[in-house]
């Protein structure tokens, strides 16, 4: 090998271990914002604690009580894969809750920084547990 050779994969290995620059964590910390602002008023209009938002795993607790779910859901959005399956049915459960339709539900397990906002902020108003009044079933 030559020395630009050389010189080109020095440089390349200084931009790898450099790390994410600072768009990267301006975005990160704006979507990180978005999901507690959007949870924390979603958790109030429920009637439960805001800060539960902030807590990791209480909050997905807080979400199935929200939902009637099961306290044991929250172990099942915490096992790797099987957790899709249940933060969707949580984001359904969640949705119909609130008056809204099973669309919204899956927009709620997608993206969710955006849909919670929408939900939090927004005029839905808390109608109570779905999954305990006849939402979707557990299996």
């Amino acid at each position: 090998m030559d020395e630009q050779q050389l010189e080109m994969i020095r440089q390349a290995s200084e931009q790898q271990s450099a790390g994410p620059g600072p768009l990267f964590y301006i975005f990160y910390f704006a979507f990180i914002g978005a999901m507690i602002a959007g949870l924390w008023k979603t958790f109030t209009k429920a009637g439960e604690p805001g800060w539960a938002a902030i807590v990791p795993i209480y909050n997905v607790y807080i979400m199935t009580k929200i939902v009637g779910r099961p306290a044991w859901f929250t172990v099942l959005a915490l096992i790797p894969c099987v957790n899709i399956i249940a933060l969707f049915i949580i984001g359904i459960d969640m949705a119909k809750s609130f008056g809204k339709g099973m669309g919204f539900g899956i927009g709620l397990a997608l993206l969710g920084p955006v849909f919670y906002a929408i939900l939090g902020f927004g005029d839905a108003q808390y109608q109570g547990p779905a999954a305990a009044s006849g939402g979707m079933s557990a299996a």
